[in-house]
């Protein structure tokens, strides 16, 4: 079954959070500036919460759709 190109950004997108906040506390742990790191997760936070509310979104509106017709 092919998946939907949101739902994979989606996934790629909280893999990546995961990934950079291992990065961060591991940062954290060798006393290094995590700035630059915390302000990427902030971006890719932003990214994954845009993509599910427009999922979401275009999700029920398909639904609308189908009970229209």
């Amino acid at each position: 079954m092919e998946e939907d190109p949101d739902t994979y950004r989606i996934l790629k997108l909280r893999t990546e959070i995961l990934e950079l906040g291992s990065a961060i506390r591991q940062l954290q742990r060798e006393s290094l500036d995590e700035a630059a790191a915390q302000l990427l997760i902030a971006r890719k936070r932003a990214q994954l919460d845009h993509l599910v509310k427009t999922n979401s979104v275009s999700r029920r509106l398909n639904i609308a759709d189908i009970r229209r017709s």
